[in-house]
């Protein structure tokens, strides 16, 4: 699998996550596993990508600007993710915050699948896609883990 299906791949469960956690009510058991299971996903999935794709964009000259706007927004849902994690679930103000995460976390995998994927794909070719594509499987798992014990 390339670095383009993996990557869709996990931006389509985290599409996912989202939509589901739109659909609970305050500091439930539900909510909280989904709530879990997406700042996971979203912070192991960040810094993955950052490490097997961003980095070998970042050697571009052409894939330096998107690189940099995505690792921002990255930076931008960290600190999003952060302060839901400090407020009550049961709180009005936790959903309004957790959607405008979600808008981001769409925004961002969209914008990534029809405007910095197409343009990645004329930088690299399919041999190195696939390598990135390993090298992501390979370290999200270890991501996944770092998450967890935090």
């Amino acid at each position: 699998m390339d670095i383009y299906e993996r990557l869709e791949e996990d931006h389509e469960k985290q599409r996912q996550l989202c939509e589901d956690i739109k659909h609970t009510r305050g500091d439930s058991e539900k909510r909280n596993r989904l709530w879990r299971a997406l700042r996971i996903e979203l912070e192991a999935h960040a810094s993955a990508e950052e490490q097997a794709f961003y980095s070998e964009l970042m050697k571009e000259p052409k894939g330096t600007d998107e690189t940099r706007h995505a690792v921002e927004e990255h930076q931008q849902m960290t600190e999003m993710i952060e302060v839901l994690d400090n407020l009550d679930m049961d709180a009005d103000v936790w959903m309004k915050k957790f959607e405008k995460l979600a808008h981001k976390v769409v925004h961002h995998v969209d914008e990534e699948e029809a405007e910095f994927f197409p343009k990645a794909k004329t930088l690299f070719s399919e041999a190195e896609a696939k390598e990135m594509g390993d090298a992501f499987s390979e370290r999200k798992p270890a991501e996944v883990r770092k998450q967890q014990a935090a």
